[in-house]
């Protein structure tokens, strides 16, 4: 299995000297570094991290930094988390997961879900791997599932914002059509922003044709992880 990025780490490491050493930091749990984020580091996490990512801010990215809850429930939201990235991660390994703050990036690139040129339905294969992320979903139904869908430049740039539109949209109309609910769906195209390869070849806009996931707590998660910690 390939290894999930953790780019909630950097925020830790943007706050070395609130540690007493690195070894404080490589000791901590889970829960422990989420709380730690939450708490002292939240404007860290969406700032710092959010600049720094530049482009991705309007994208999952930003969606999941956005939704920073923080404290030690944010820690308890992040040890969930933890899990279900690890359990996308097993099933889709073509797939990219980031865990970040109290969310999951989650990036369908060509290997997991492929769109062709000027198209915006879903090949057999693209159903085949989405259905494998179904049970993952249903595990784990506490949580918001924001879409983002992407095209190359080819093409004007209005076209393209409508088709990656509708390649978000087919990827929430299939998973809510194998038993996903679709109020847990937005879906939201981006066009020809944030390309992740170079436009310039096939191979680069193969695979800037992709959908991205933005998976946070929803307001259940939310107040049971509250809940929890004052018990």
């Amino acid at each position: 299995m390939k290894k999930i990025s953790i780019v909630a780490i950097a925020a830790i490491m943007v706050m070395g000297s609130m540690f007493t050493s690195c070894e404080a930091i490589k000791n901590t749990n889970n829960t422990q570094k989420g709380a730690g984020i939450g708490a002292v580091a939240g404007a860290v996490l969406g700032g710092v991290l959010g600049n720094n990512l530049g482009k991705g801010g309007n994208g999952a990215m930003g969606a999941v930094l956005g939704g920073v809850v923080g404290g030690v429930a944010g820690g308890v939201i992040g040890n969930k988390m933890d899990k279900q990235a690890r359990e996308i991660d097993a099933v889709l390994p073509g797939a990219e997961v980031v865990r970040v703050g109290e969310g999951i990036k989650l990036v369908l690139n060509e290997n997991a879900v492929r769109f062709d040129t000027n198209k915006s339905s879903l090949t057999a294969a693209a159903k085949a791997n989405l259905d494998k992320l179904v049970p993952v979903f249903a595990e784990y139904p506490d949580t918001n599932i924001t879409i983002y869908g992407y095209t190359d430049s080819t093409g004007p740039a209005d076209y393209n914002l409508k088709l990656s539109g509708e390649r978000a949209a087919s990827v929430r109309n299939y998973l809510n059509s194998r038993g996903v609910s679709s109020t847990r769906f937005q879906v939201t195209g981006l066009g020809i922003a944030d390309p992740i390869a170079s436009n310039e070849t096939v191979e680069g806009r193969s695979q800037n044709r992709r959908v991205e996931f933005a998976i946070t707590a929803n307001e259940k998660m939310i107040k049971d992880a509250e809940a929890e910690v004052k018990n």
